[in-house]
């Protein structure tokens, strides 16, 4: 402030001086800082950079100098760091990502502070929102589940749940569930499951058969909302558990409809022990649904047959006399080791054959006795007669073998005894033979052959003799 002060004297004339004033004002530190403005909000991604800006928040003081000089101080978050930069400019820090757990809003006070003395302070309170990015696929709790279904069961059965967190926030947290094909998308998904997509409840849509599919393995995925969606998956192993609904099937003896089962025979002589017949039947259930076990439930002599518990075998339990009955009716219960139990009847015919009870079966008929009598001569008579017939048939066979025989050791001589008494003269005559010899032609037997058999000499040699001829004397 500038003033000009003037002074007068009281003197005829009065004299007067002036001079310039400057008033300065000296600035007392009385004003804090005051914001501009009253709400500050600031933004920022999840992940974004350390160091990125998230807002600028600006204080001033009424005074001057170093009193109206600004200093700012922002408060520190455990789970989310800010610093200051140029004053008053807030930046991310290093633990700028929220992360899983975290809060997406955070509040930070900043202090405005001057720089008088004593300096003079001003707080204000402003949030920072922490914008989310999907950058987290759905977890789920276990790597793979095991699920459990009774046969038989209603549709639409809740058999387990599958469960998947999403570490971000919002829209891209929210998980929705899926059954996709095991081996690609050209594949169908398995038509018996479904899985709800909100909860991951997993359903079995309609009755299974545990003879027909005991196991089976879909794949659920789950997938978030985010833009763009992120998804993951795992497999469930759904293991159909046996019920106790198939009654035991025997296979023998067979019950047919169309004709009655046949009759089991047990010979006269047979002892106790003795195997009469087997029981075989089989359960389509599995494990203890599937043990059998048998029992005579009826029997014609309740006491003469018994059944082995476990392998279904017919045995007689005493000799058969014969007060018993020919003909034996049984009925073999058959059962498995389900809850409730299932069973089923298998019925036996026995026929006890008659024959040498030894001294405890009855005789026999006398018509009985004749016929078998009949017939053991019509069975000697033929013997009898076959026999007589090789033997016949052998004696002429050697007889004819003898026969040729002879005749082949005497021969058929070619020249008669006249002829080779007047043969062997001529030749005595001649010269030219001196010793007489007969010539036989024979076949060997086993072979097609002629050949010369040469034998000893019929005539014995003739001493030199003359003989007369028709012509002339002389020596012969």
């Amino acid at each position: 402030m500038d003033f000009t002060l003037v002074a007068t004297d009281g003197g005829s004339p009065p004299r007067s001086g002036t001079t310039q004033i400057h008033i300065i004002v000296m600035d007392v530190n009385d004003n804090a800082p005051v914001f501009t403005q009253k709400v500050y909000i600031g933004h920022v991604l999840e992940n974004a950079p350390e160091g990125s800006v998230v807002l600028r928040v600006v204080a001033i003081d009424a005074d001057e100098g170093v009193n109206g000089d600004i200093s700012y101080q922002f408060s520190q978050s455990l789970s989310f760091a800010l610093r200051p930069a140029f004053k008053n400019y807030l930046r991310a820090g290093d633990c700028a990502h929220p992360g899983p757990g975290r809060e997406s809003r955070h509040m930070v006070v900043v202090t405005a502070a001057d720089a008088g003395s004593p300096p003079l302070t001003s707080t204000h309170t402003f949030s920072v929102d922490i914008s989310d990015v999907n950058d987290n696929a759905p977890a789920f709790n276990q790597t793979s589940y095991t699920m459990y279904v009774h046969e038989n069961n209603a549709p639409a059965l809740l058999v387990g749940a599958v469960k998947a967190t999403d570490a971000d926030a919002g829209p891209n947290a929210k998980v929705s569930y899926s059954v996709v094909p095991a081996r690609g998308p050209e594949e169908e998904p398995c038509s018996c499951v479904s899985v709800n997509s909100e909860s991951g409840g997993v359903f079995v849509l309609r009755p299974l058969d545990y003879e027909q599919l005991r196991q089976l393995e879909v794949v659920v995925s789950a997938a978030d909302a985010g833009s763009p969606p992120l998804s993951s998956s795992v497999s469930v192993r759904l293991l159909v558990v046996d019920e106790n609904d198939n009654a035991p099937l025997v296979l023998h003896p067979s019950a047919q409809d169309s004709s009655p089962p046949s009759s089991e025979l047990v010979p006269a002589g047979a002892e106790a022990g003795d195997l009469v017949s087997k029981v075989v039947a089989v359960d389509a259930d599995s494990g203890q649904n599937s043990w059998l076990s048998y029992q005579l439930l009826r029997a014609t002599e309740p006491g003469l047959f018994a059944v082995g518990a476990q392998s279904g075998e017919v045995r007689l339990e005493e000799a058969a006399t014969e007060r018993d009955a020919a003909k034996q009716k049984l009925v073999v219960l058959v059962r498995d080791n389900g809850r409730p139990p299932l069973s089923a009847t298998a019925a036996l015919s026995v026929l006890l054959v008659p024959g040498s009870w030894d001294a405890q079966l009855p005789q026999q008929s006398p018509a009985a006795g004749e016929d078998d009598g009949s017939l053991t001569t019509s069975l000697i008579i033929a013997l009898v007669f076959v026999s007589l017939l090789f033997l016949l048939s052998a004696a002429a066979f050697v007889a004819c073998k003898v026969c040729k025989r002879k005749e082949l050791s005497s021969g058929p001589v070619l020249y008669g005894a006249s002829s080779v008494q007047s043969y062997v003269a001529d030749g005595a005559a001649a010269g030219t033979l001196p010793h007489a010899y007969c010539y036989e032609v024979s076949l060997t037997t086993g072979s097609g052959n002629s050949e010369f058999k040469f034998l000893k000499p019929v005539l014995p040699s003739l001493p030199a003799q003359h003989c007369s001829t028709g012509v002339g004397g002389g020596p012969c």
